[in-house]
């Protein structure tokens, strides 16, 4: 068997900043709180789970370096809401040996890959 990834946290001061970019991309999230932890939201991805938490207050700044991907359905619609919405968009739609894919940063500046099915 192999592994599996199951998990995936993403921390940030602008918790509704990310909730929207990600939103766009067509995730939908739960707000949840555990017991003393902070409020935060969750949303499964077939067998994985993305949450969004608020940084620790010992934390400057969000990490930029993590690179996410997802496949989506209708990428122009969404290169243009993120582009009205002013998101940093790195590279636009393009045929490539990986499919119709671009790239664009999130509000935390993470490099996000999205490719259309």
């Amino acid at each position: 068997m192999h592994p599996e990834l199951s998990l995936l946290v993403l921390k940030t001061r602008q918790l509704q900043d990310l909730l929207n970019f990600y939103t766009t991309l067509g995730l939908s999230f739960q707000e949840e709180k555990h017991g003393n932890g902070p409020v935060h939201f969750s949303c499964s991805i077939g067998r994985l789970l993305m949450e969004i938490y608020p940084l620790p207050k010992s934390m400057e700044i969000a990490d930029k370096t993590t690179r996410i991907g997802f496949t989506v359905t209708n990428l122009d619609e969404i290169i243009k809401i993120l582009k009205d919405d002013n998101n940093k968009i790195v590279s636009e739609p393009a045929n490539n040996e990986w499919g119709y894919s671009a790239v664009v940063k999130d509000p935390d500046g993470r490099s996000v890959e999205l490719r259309e099915k």
